[in-house]
């Protein structure tokens, strides 16, 4: 059988998909492989699929081929797969999820005119609850962007995205969830310090954020106005609130997306 999906590099991001393409996609069309091999076959051994010895058997047979590497290593695997990828003659689609590298430059550093979809995914997606922007060059067929999308929905939200967009996208979208982080560990340090032992202090302030996130995406109300629902006149909330504004946090996540996003396209010159 040959392999649908087949994956360079199970690093965060790359692993997180291969989940996500495991709970739509029989197993054994998913191949992985890996810089550290051992990773590959860990995770295979997880999902019930196959790893290769290298790079190139997955490029040779893979029909959509996945490039889960960073972008300063990107030209140096493409390098060396631009052979391989001469010699197909099945058809195939490249799927990049390089922060930066614009679909132009793919197919220059891959040395031919191939289909390409570049994504912008982030790790959630391993849990069902992420999301992909994603956007695809004229060469991708009807048929192959509706086998990726459906391959891709127990991932969360696909979103189809234009290039021009997609840094600042990926700068919310994919840097934003260790941000979410960084706030998820210190409402639970706070809560420690208030007394609040500390697997429950997580606990409680994970799923705050999982309810509040889906209250704003269900309702569509604008965060102000369900902010305001909860800072009661003289309350506790509004305090907090102003210990936040105090503090600089509003500040301090505007510049923290920005910068995000600079870095971004910083990549990619």
């Amino acid at each position: 059988m040959a392999h649908l999906f087949g994956f360079i590099g199970c690093g965060n991001m790359g692993g997180a998909l291969a989940r996500a393409v495991c709970r739509t996609v029989d197993p054994a069309r998913v191949v992985l492989t890996n810089r550290t091999a051992a990773k590959a076959e860990a995770l295979a051994a997880q999902l019930g699929c196959h790893t290769a010895p290298d790079n190139a058997a997955v490029a040779r047979e893979a029909r959509f081929l996945f490039l889960g590497v960073k972008p300063q290593m990107m030209p140096g695997v493409l390098r060396d797969l631009a052979p391989v990828l001469a010699e197909r003659s099945e058809p195939f689609v490249l799927v990049s999820m390089a922060a930066g590298l614009r679909m132009d430059r793919l197919l220059e550093l891959a040395q031919g005119r191939y289909p390409l979809i570049r994504i912008m995914p982030n790790t959630p997606v391993a849990v069902g609850e992420g999301i992909i922007l994603y956007t695809a060059n004229e060469l991708v067929s009807a048929a192959d962007l509706d086998t990726f999308r459906a391959a891709l929905s127990a991932g969360g939200l696909l979103d189809p995205l234009e290039e021009r967009l997609l840094d600042a996208g990926s700068a919310v979208a994919g840097c934003g969830g260790a941000f979410a982080d960084v706030f998820l560990e210190a409402l639970a340090d706070g809560a420690v310090a208030c007394g609040l032992p500390r697997a429950q202090a997580m606990r409680y302030a994970a799923q705050m954020l999982l309810g509040s996130a889906r209250l704003a995406l269900d309702s569509g109300r604008h965060p102000g106005a369900l902010k305001d629902e909860v800072c009661s006149p003289g309350g506790s909330t509004i305090q907090g609130v102003r210990a936040l504004e105090r503090g600089g946090f509003r500040s301090a996540v505007f510049e923290a997306v920005t910068a995000a996003y600079e870095k971004t396209v910083e990549l990619g010159k």
